[in-house]
């Protein structure tokens, strides 16, 4: 089985920061991209960050400058570093891990974390 690990939430005050982690466990083989996902109250869940096997970056818009994801392969970890939080990155953020997994033979697959919960206060 897969297992992902998200740490790294709770509450901070408007521009603290904060600095999420997963790592993920089990039959994953290769991971071709790892990212942060976020649902806010009343929100869709929209992706805020994603980084890809080889080391390409992309962004939401408004965490741009802000939020910073890296991998650590060797752990087969991924990684948000998340500075001057605003209110409005209050969410459960989501780690997901997509690619090749022993499942009896190799797929591609796509695995969610359980959430973690970020809390901005003003």
């Amino acid at each position: 089985q897969v297992q992902l690990v998200e740490s790294g939430g709770g509450l901070v005050q408007a521009g603290g920061s904060l600095r999420l982690s997963c790592s993920s466990s089990g039959s994953i083989r290769r991971i071709n991209a790892m990212g942060w996902y976020r649902q806010g109250p009343g929100k869709q869940r929209e992706a805020v960050a994603r980084i890809l096997s080889g080391g390409v970056t992309t962004y939401l818009d408004s965490v741009k400058g802000r939020f910073t994801i890296s991998r650590d392969d060797a752990k087969n970890t991924v990684y948000l570093q998340m500075n001057s939080l605003k209110p409005e990155d209050t969410a459960v953020y989501y780690c997901n891990v997509a690619g090749w997994a022993d499942v009896g033979e190799m797929r591609l697959v796509d695995y969610w974390g359980q959430g973690t919960q970020v809390t901005v206060s003003s």
